[in-house]
């Protein structure tokens, strides 16, 4: 089943956010399909991961929506690049109720993926907005805030973030921060370039930055405080067996209350379930698997 893209805005958080809806060619008229709101790693834009599980998402009857979050690529918001939980998570809810309003749409058939950073937005909006009846992620990380506090003197990049709160508030000039630096030589940030950085990255709108002070806001952003309140709403748990987030995906898997799946892909890295087809496509097929059981 082939897919046409539609270029469609709605509105979030007062910004104009810009996205793409997938739509199934064969698509009968008047008839209604379930519909899956896809959303990306922290920094994505709609060209990257969503895209890539949003086509093929459709290719198998879905709706399926991948846009760009507030302040991210062709989307509205200032300052720009802001990697904020609570903002994506409003942004979710949002883009649930843009879906609502097309007429292809089964409004008792919406779910969402989020992969990455968005395996934590999606359940945690999930657990608000009932209108979405099932979750799936794919190397989740919806532990940010152990994340943060991982990654070395969470102390110092507080202080920091709140010198440049202060900055723009006395010069209107935001601070950014590359979202992947150099010098950066753990393994997880360098396999990050290896997609970021390079023509597995197919979205030219894409910018290697992070607002400095997004990082206090995300040290307050964990899914696993809410994971049990998810249910009765399904959700489904897939990483790679090699994954350098496999600790949170699996502790997400833990927290949450049934009905859950948990799905390993052996010899999986993190960063192959973004686009790599020998991973991306058993993920897709248990996805639907799963939203066929469920939705």
């Amino acid at each position: 089943m082939s897919a046409m893209r539609e270029d469609v805005t709605f509105e979030s958080n007062g910004n104009r956010l810009l996205g793409h809806v997938f739509l199934p060619e064969e698509l009968a008229a008047g008839k209604t399909v379930p519909a899956v709101v896809v959303v990306g790693p922290a920094s994505s834009t709609k060209g990257q991961v969503p895209t890539v599980y949003a086509e093929r998402l459709t290719a198998l009857g879905y709706v399926a929506l991948a846009f760009d979050h507030s302040t991210y690529g062709e989307s509205e918001g200032t300052p720009r690049y802001d990697e904020d939980p609570f903002v994506k998570v409003e942004d979710v809810k949002n883009a649930v109720t843009f879906l609502t309003t097309r007429p292809e749409v089964d409004t008792d058939r919406i779910a969402t993926v989020g992969v990455c950073a968005g395996g934590g937005y999606a359940p945690a909006a999930a657990v608000a907005d009932r209108r979405i009846k099932a979750v799936a992620t794919a190397s989740g990380l919806p532990d940010l805030r152990a994340t943060i506090m991982a990654a070395g003197d969470w102390r110092a990049i507080m202080s920091a973030a709140a010198g440049a709160r202060q900055q723009y508030a006395a010069t209107g000039r935001a601070t950014h921060v590359p979202f992947l630096a150099d010098g950066q030589l753990d393994p997880w940030r360098e396999n990050g370039k290896k997609f970021y950085l390079t023509d597995r990255n197919q979205d030219p709108n894409w910018r290697n930055q992070t607002l400095l002070w997004s990082y206090d806001k995300m040290i307050q952003f964990s899914a696993l405080d809410t994971a049990e309140l998810l249910a009765p709403t399904p959700l489904l748990v897939i990483a790679g067996d090699r994954a350098e987030t496999l600790a949170q995906a699996e502790a997400m898997y833990a927290k949450a209350n049934e009905p859950k799946e948990l799905l390993l892909l052996e010899g999986g890295t993190h960063f192959d379930l973004y686009d790599r087809p020998e991973y991306v496509a058993p993920a897709v097929a248990k996805i639907d698997e799963f939203f066929k059981k469920h939705l």
